[in-house]
């Protein structure tokens, strides 16, 4: 059993069952975030962790060790993202991702936002010319340490 297939097997048991993915993450009291992106196989899950979600979803308990296992995360099918969705966020990075790097330096000096050390979070907010999708990253500030050789 890969991954991969076990991630297909989430994805059916969740909509099968009705579960939100807020509803899968409070019942282990995670973010709903992680979770998400735990289930669909960007994020180790603890064994404990694994063991409630694969017996909410009706799993093979032998899905929990290989959900515990470190992942290989990132990647998409193609080189420019087709999913709308997924595409919006290209596209914003693409148009603004240079001023997001300008504006680190500026404030920061010379680093990047750490993707490990992070948090992401997804709110609707009303607006009275349609709901706004607010996305919060949340990164650590990472300095650059150019050591040289002695």
């Amino acid at each position: 059993m890969t991954r991969e297939e076990i991630t297909q097997q989430i994805i059916a048991a969740r909509l099968a069952k009705g579960f939100t993915w807020q509803e899968l993450a409070a019942a282990v009291d995670r973010p709903v975030v992680w979770t998400t992106s735990a289930l669909l196989g960007q994020h180790p899950i603890p064994p404990e962790i694994g063991s409630v979600l694969a017996e909410m979803l009706g799993l093979d308990p032998a899905a929990v060790p290989v959900l515990a296992a470190v992942p290989v995360r990132g990647g998409l099918p193609t080189a420019v993202p087709t999913d709308p969705t997924i595409y919006r966020f290209y596209e914003a990075l693409s148009v603004y991702g240079g001023a997001i790097k300008e504006l680190i330096h500026e404030q920061f000096g010379d680093g990047i936002m750490s993707a490990i050390n992070f948090s992401v979070d997804v709110q609707k907010k009303p607006h009275r010319g349609g709901d706004r999708v607010v996305v919060t990253l949340d990164g650590k500030f990472l300095a650059y340490e150019w050591n040289r050789a002695t």
